[in-house]
């Protein structure tokens, strides 16, 4: 069983323009392939591997545990149209908790809106440590997802 603090939300924010086909093939592996548009992967070796190659388009963190609820209750769709309602978010969190997203009968990937205010000062083309919004930023990921919803 995966622990929740152990899994990542990955979001996509560099377009396709100019890709290196190593980083596209990358990025489509984990189902990144417009902007803004998130995904939960589990915390381990090959997901880590993947994040540090696609750092220069992505930014990830670690996911709490209201913020994964409010996703998936906000923009969890069943097909294109349904989006998961009372009950079901229960038993969808039950599944990704134990790392069956495929099982837990929702599309894998997220999308989002552009943040609200935009993204950080520093642009979408600096790391995260740079005031950027690139890179591994821990559980600030929390407060993107929030702006993004």
């Amino acid at each position: 069983m995966i622990d929740m603090s152990k899994q990542f939300a990955v979001i996509r924010i560099r377009g396709t323009v100019g890709v290196n086909s190593g980083i596209r093939h990358a990025l489509e592996s984990i189902r990144l392939r417009k902007p803004n548009h998130c995904v939960i992967l589990p915390d381990n070796e090959y997901t880590k591997g993947v994040l540090q190659k696609t750092k220069d388009y992505v930014t990830w963190g670690h996911i709490s545990d209201d913020m994964l609820k409010t996703l998936v209750s906000k923009r969890g769709k069943i097909n294109s149209k349904t989006v998961v309602e009372g009950k079901e978010v229960s038993s969808v969190l039950k599944k990704l908790k134990e790392g069956m997203i495929k099982d837990s009968g929702i599309k894998p990937v997220f999308r989002l809106s552009p943040p609200a205010k935009g993204y950080e000062r520093g642009g979408i083309k600096k790391a995260f440590t740079q005031k950027g919004a690139l890179g591994s930023r821990g559980d600030k990921i929390n407060d993107l997802i929030a702006k993004m919803i």
